[in-house]
């Protein structure tokens, strides 16, 4: 029904995530309404994207240049890692501006049941990153699911050896969460990381 050039850009579109055949073909016809200068511009942002983002040689977050924003910044606390899953997880910590230390990204967590395992992930950066630096302790920061536990046993067994303080991110029941909604393995975490009122 449509011209092959409306059928590319629907077809473009179903590759993102969450997007059907009705959203993407709401979003094309959307497309022919913004001006040239607007299309260009969003032709030449994803053009850029691909071409212009690279991965810190270092830590493995997302970067326009050899060394990311963290990595270079010589105010950060050098003796403390925060490992992550993603580059995403560095954003939303940045953003809380809490912490002020560096980051490993993992790219993805050990899921032995989809063929991931230890070698699948930067593990091996992370150990090479971890002999050859100063760290004091090492931060995991990956969600709490059992990928997440696994990889986080599989990290605290390889440097279990070092001289290295090795936490986890607390997790447990959400504010404002009621607790007849609550999973089970979200509440037992919440008794395990339990705290004496002050």
């Amino acid at each position: 029904m449509y011209p092959k050039s409306i059928l590319n850009v629907i077809e473009a579109f179903k590759y993102l995530p969450g997007i059907g055949d009705k959203t993407a073909e709401r979003m094309a016809l959307y497309l022919l309404n913004l001006d040239k200068v607007q299309t260009d511009f969003m032709a030449d942002a994803i053009k850029n994207l691909k071409d212009n983002t690279k991965r810190c040689k270092v830590c493995g977050n997302f970067t326009s240049d050899d060394i990311c924003f963290v990595c270079n910044d010589p105010t950060r606390e050098k003796n403390i890692l925060c490992v992550v899953e993603d580059p995403k997880t560095i954003i939303a910590i940045e953003k809380l501006g809490v912490y002020h230390g560096m980051y490993h990204v993992l790219n993805g967590l050990i899921k032995t049941l989809d063929g991931l395992d230890p070698t699948d992930i930067r593990l091996d950066k992370l150990i090479e990153r971890i002999n050859n630096s100063d760290f004091k302790e090492i931060i995991i920061a990956v969600k709490p699911c059992l990928e997440g536990e696994m990889t986080s046993l599989y990290i605290n067994n390889v440097l279990k050896d070092l001289n290295i303080s090795i936490t986890r991110l607390a997790s447990g029941i959400p504010m404002g969460a009621d607790m007849e909604y609550v999973d089970a393995i979200t509440l037992e975490k919440a008794f395990d990381n339990r705290k004496k009122i002050s």
